[in-house]
């Protein structure tokens, strides 16, 4: 990471520490790294809080963000950011879930600083792949770190080596790899295969080697056949000025096998009807991808790191539908 960041001398930065400490990505990332690497810790414990966040940016002087993406975005919504100096903040590293362009743009607006995207998960300590600062890509997840392996393989029997361009599971190998799950031996030779872990994601790389994240196995979403990824959905309602917030599910249909579904958050003050947000996404989508039901929804649920909790979309509808029979 500290070659990844490029950055002369650590002891001069000062990290912003709001992910819990209990969860892989805070403790590496903003509590073991920079205690590695000599710096200071602007130490916030609530990253909901998004005041002591700004506050602790401009007071702290914090140099180095390390947030996921629905921090980024709420720093750029804080009433009246435009007039604070968060000038500091020169590096940033996100993670956890796909960062929009438009709030990337923003942020590094209103910072001047660079933000890159990384990728990992808890069986792998957590970091496997990071975007180099001097030769970033934007929506990608970067390349696999020093020591690291990492290929995409077909769905179908996960050992078949697929070229760049194609969608598949990415699986990871290197020092950082897990050993196993705690007295689950069943779900760690599922997970961990001749030293590979297969991660659940599905992704591709570019002709450059560079790779890019398209969703999780289990929250594709199959229509009529096709293959739809509830992140690539939430990208295209995230650029509608009315939508602050999205997520993407699949509802039980009949004749389909699924339906997609989105819930919305709308940005205080403004306005926008279900039919306004679909004609939309027909505009931006493919006709399959499209949602064909639209939920306004105050907060969207989320786990102690911020990410939306689709699993628990998943099971309201469930309940409703059982409900409802």
């Amino acid at each position: 990471a500290m070659a990844w960041l490029h950055i002369a001398d650590f002891a001069d930065e000062v990290f912003l520490s709001a992910l819990p400490f209990f969860h892989v990505f805070g403790m590496t990332i903003a509590l073991n790294f920079p205690i590695f690497a000599g710096s200071a810790l602007a130490i916030v414990p609530n990253p909901r809080d998004i005041a002591s966040v700004v506050q602790a940016v401009t007071k702290r002087r914090v140099s180095i963000f390390i947030g996921v993406p629905a921090m980024f975005a709420a720093l750029n919504n804080f009433p009246g950011i435009d007039k604070l100096d968060v000038s500091s903040v020169k590096g940033c590293f996100c993670g956890s879930a796909p960062l929009p362009v438009d709030v990337l743009q923003r942020f590094e607006q209103l910072t001047g600083s660079r933000i890159v995207e990384g990728f990992g998960l808890t069986e792998s300590s957590p970091v496997s792949h990071g975007n180099p600062t001097i030769k970033r890509k934007v929506g990608s997840i970067g390349v696999p770190f020093i020591e690291t392996d990492s290929k995409i393989v077909d769905l179908e029997t996960g050992t078949r080596e697929l070229p760049p361009g194609e969608d598949g599971e990415l699986i990871v190998k290197g020092p950082q790899v897990m050993q196993g799950y705690w007295n689950r031996p069943e779900e760690t030779a599922t997970a961990l295969r001749e030293g590979w872990l297969y991660t659940g994601d599905i992704a591709h790389t570019d002709a450059e080697g560079y790779f890019f994240i398209s969703g999780r196995k289990k929250d594709m979403i199959i229509v009529s056949g096709y293959n739809v990824y509830p992140d690539e959905v939430d990208a295209v309602l995230g650029t509608h000025p009315a939508v602050l917030e999205a997520a993407t599910i699949g509802t039980p249909d009949p004749k389909r096998g699924e339906l997609v579904k989105s819930f919305v958050v709308l940005r205080p003050g403004t306005v926008a009807t279900a039919e306004e947000i679909t004609a939309f996404c027909r505009e931006n989508l493919a006709a399959y991808k499209v949602p064909r039901a639209i939920e306004f929804i105050a907060e969207l649920p989320k786990s102690p790191v911020l990410k939306i909790l689709r699993r628990e979309l998943r099971a309201q509808e469930i309940a409703r539908s059982t409900t409802a029979r």
